[in-house]
């Protein structure tokens, strides 16, 4: 398995399931600054442009997410998904979705606006939009972390890598955490020594 990325986006998510799972995999670093994500050897993997991409023999994907739940169905003895078909893993679906769809997207525009975009086309002003949108999403999670230790049942699943991973995000960009119950959480998902080990990427 080949993994392409850089470990300060996305990639993370898939370098930490790799970790709980213990697989053997190649790490190949794209210089992002040197524009590598947009030579035609990266883009025949990845047509976006973008971090992560993942190669498994005649299998090539290029989502986070997408990535994930096929390393969590390819290894089920790492427990990363609970059981099929049952109310844990309709759950543990649900908010792998929502933070994509929903907690992530105000990071996203603020990282667009300061320094993603070209700046000509970064809005000031979206910034303060952003730290809005964000209000919502983060108090329904505070709301549910609250006397959990995990997002789904009593378990460590792929829920709590896409959560984490995105409360880590609004940390490092001095966004504030909804609350107590969050920043335990945060701190105890990356005490985690897999998440530990992908620091060294």
């Amino acid at each position: 398995m080949e993994l392409y990325g850089v470990a300060s986006s996305r990639t993370r998510r898939v370098l930490w399931a790799l970790e709980e799972i213990g697989a053997e995999f190649t790490f190949h670093k794209v210089d992002l600054s040197k524009g590598e994500h947009r030579k035609p050897a990266y883009l025949a993997i990845n047509p976006n442009g973008k971090v992560p991409a993942f190669v498994d023999g005649d299998i090539t994907l290029f989502e986070s997410g997408a990535v994930c739940n096929y390393l969590a169905l390819k290894y089920p003895n790492a427990r990363l998904l609970p059981e099929p078909g049952s109310r844990d893993a309709a759950l543990c679906q649900q908010w792998i979705f929502w933070v994509i769809s929903e907690l992530e997207q105000p990071l996203w525009s603020m990282a667009k606006h300061r320094f993603v975009l070209p700046e000509a086309r970064r809005i000031p002003a979206m910034l303060e939009l952003a730290a809005y949108e964000w209000q919502h999403p983060s108090s329904i999670l505070a709301e549910h972390l609250a006397g959990r230790d995990y997002m789904v049942g009593n378990a460590f699943t792929l829920a709590d890598i896409f959560v984490a991973h995105t409360l880590n995000w609004a940390r490092g960009a001095k966004v504030a955490l909804p609350g107590a119950a969050a920043e335990d959480y945060l701190e105890r998902m990356l005490a985690r020594p897999a998440f530990e080990r992908t620091m060294n990427y």
